[in-house]
C-alpha cells in the first residue's frame, strides 16, 4: 500500500477532492478521543497543502469541541466526515480512508489506535498509542452489503 495520490469524495459526491498522503496508506490510525470513538473512522495523514478541492469546499461543515484546536470537516448533505486538521499536529490533516477512491477501512487488517483520551498536549508523559485494532475478514462474504 505505497500509493500516495488519491481522488476522494463524500458519499453523495457534493465534496470532491484530490489528496496527497505524506506516508501513503501506512499512516492509517484510529483515535480514542470522545469524538473519534463515536465517529469510528480510520484516518491517514496528509500535509496541509496535500488536499486540493475539486468541488464543494465551501459546502463543508465544521465541528470543533474541547480546546477547539482540531477542525473536523464533514458534508452536511450526507454527513460523511471527510478530513480534520489534527490537534496533535495542526500542520497535518487526517483524511477519512473511506472517502478515498478504491480504499476501504476494511482493507487494513491492523490499525494503530492513537491515545486521544490522554492527549499528548495535555499529558506529555502519557503513551501515544492506545493499542491496535484488528480486522479478520470472513472469506464467505464478498461485495457491497449496503
Amino acid at each position: 500500500m505505497s500509493q500516495t495520490q488519491f481522488a476522494a469524495a463524500c458519499h453523495c459526491g457534493a465534496v470532491q477532492f484530490e489528496v496527497s498522503l505524506s506516508e501513503g496508506l501506512g499512516s492509517a490510525r484510529r483515535c480514542t478521543c470522545s469524538f473519534c470513538r463515536m465517529r469510528g473512522a480510520v484516518a491517514v495523514t496528509a500535509p496541509l497543502d496535500g488536499i486540493r478541492f475539486l468541488q464543494g469546499e465551501k459546502h463543508l461543515a465544521l465541528y470543533q469541541f474541547g480546546t477547539k484546536t482540531a477542525k473536523h470537516y464533514f458534508c452536511p448533505t450526507c454527513g460523511i466526515y471527510t478530513h480534520h486538521q489534527r490537534r496533535s499536529n495542526p500542520n497535518e490533516y487526517g483524511v477519512n480512508v473511506a472517502c478515498l477512491d478504491g480504499v476501504s477501512p476494511f482493507d487494513f487488517l491492523e490499525v494503530l489506535v492513537h491515545n486521544g483520551v490522554q492527549h499528548p498536549a495535555d499529558d506529555p508523559t502519557a503513551p501515544q498509542d492506545a493499542g491496535v485494532l484488528w480486522f479478520a475478514p470472513n472469506s464467505r462474504l464478498a461485495g457491497d452489503q449496503g
